[in-house]
């Protein structure tokens, strides 16, 4: 497909998830990547399929300045699309895209985006829509809340993880309480709680489970599903050893019947809790490009270039199969995960178990996140980044 002329814009390029939508779409014949950070150099800018990396202002820490910042750029070099892997810059440019002159994002509205996005709409949505959500009690602010009232152990979440007051951005967190006590000294050192809404969820024990889609204007696209062999920090995390597998039918139907509700247009990775009922109960949505995102791509579903078609009005390349059993491992993170375990164990057998595994080689269907052969230059970007945050 002749995409000559066509340029796209790749915000938050330290992100793994930004370098995986380079090198996808700096692939494509005449299609010119540029990419962007609030550092002088970064992890997708040093990939090889970036043809131009420019430093601008903070998305979260300056974000009225970015906003200002890419408006000039787009005056001077437009671009066909934008397109941003973090929630932060997503939203931002979703808020102030009227104002933008040539901003064009792969996303729904924000309306639409924060159905999904806050946690207290989405379990409403999915209350209405049949799919099962641990119990959920939702205030507007601690005041609400009779500590001694609550059925322990509970989950305190926030209803955006992201708070934006119209010049910065706060972070969110979610905590599990276990008693009264615990559950008050939540409330005490998170101040937001005070007057900002939140759920106090029932705990679910089992595992955690996803869903990753494209829809294009309310259809659905592509499925894809993955587990996570090893994570960072080891009892649950970021993935750092992840690998392919079937789409379980019961989550994708969830996740379509949710997606459809809102008449999604994008991409998504709907995250779910397998109680140990077997019950898949809904955590959250995820508006935005995952992590593992190279996880994908190398199994034979390309997203970032699926994205760009359907944005772009292209025939879109669905993959109707992809490699079940394909494997991706982010190194420097797989020995960060290592290092806790050795931090944190009690004992030397699991301590050589771990070791034993970081060491088996594994030769099929298995690639690195960062370090490619035919794209070295990430990997030593992100090798020096490592050994200086060391010092």
């Amino acid at each position: 497909m002749d995409s000559t002329s066509i340029s796209v814009m790749i915000p938050d390029a330290n992100q793994r998830s930004a370098l995986a939508v380079v090198r996808s779409l700096g692939r494509q014949p005449g299609l010119r990547v540029i990419t962007c950070d609030a550092t002088p150099t970064a992890l997708a800018g040093q990939s090889r399929y970036s043809d131009l990396y420019v430093q601008c202002p903070s998305s979260e820490h300056e974000p009225m300045h970015f906003v200002a910042w890419i408006t000039r750029f787009l005056e001077r070099e437009p671009c066909h699309l934008v397109m941003p892997v973090t929630e932060v810059t997503s939203q931002l440019l979703l808020q102030f895209q009227e104002s933008v002159l040539g901003l064009r994002l792969p996303f729904s509205p924000l309306s639409t985006v924060l159905q999904l996005a806050n946690k207290s709409h989405l379990v409403a949505l999915a209350e209405r829509s049949g799919v099962p959500v641990p119990h959920s009690q939702h205030f507007e602010g601690a005041h609400q809340v009779d500590v001694q009232a609550v059925s322990y152990p509970v989950v305190v979440k926030p209803a955006l993880s992201r708070l934006f007051d119209g010049k910065q951005w706060r972070a969110t967190t979610v905590r599990i309480a276990r008693t009264p006590e615990e559950l008050t000294g939540i409330f005490q050192q998170n101040a937001y709680l005070n007057d900002h809404p939140f759920m106090l969820q029932a705990f679910i024990p089992g595992t955690g489970a996803g869903v990753f889609a494209l829809f294009n204007r309310g259809k659905p696209v592509q499925f894809f599903a993955h587990q996570r062999l090893r994570e960072k920090p080891p009892e649950g995390g970021v993935s750092v050893l992840s690998q392919s597998c079937q789409v379980p039918a019961d989550l994708q139907a969830h996740a379509q019947t949710l997606l459809q509700a809102v008449n999604w247009h994008g991409v998504a990775m709907v995250e779910f809790r397998i109680g140990e009922d077997g019950t898949p109960y809904l955590m959250e949505v995820n508006t935005r490009f995952w992590g593992s995102l190279q996880l994908a791509i190398d199994a034979g579903v390309d997203f970032p270039y699926q994205l760009l078609c359907a944005e772009l009005g292209w025939p879109i390349p669905v993959a109707g199969h992809y490699r079940v059993g394909q494997r991706l491992r982010w190194l420097l993170g797989d020995l960060d995960s290592l290092y806790l375990v050795f931090k944190r164990s009690s004992g030397w057998p699991a301590r050589l178990q771990r070791l034993g595994q970081f060491l088996k080689p594994r030769f099929r269907h298995q690639r690195h996140e960062i370090n490619r052969w035919r794209d070295p230059a990430p990997a030593w970007f992100e090798l020096k980044q490592y050994l200086k945050a060391l010092r």
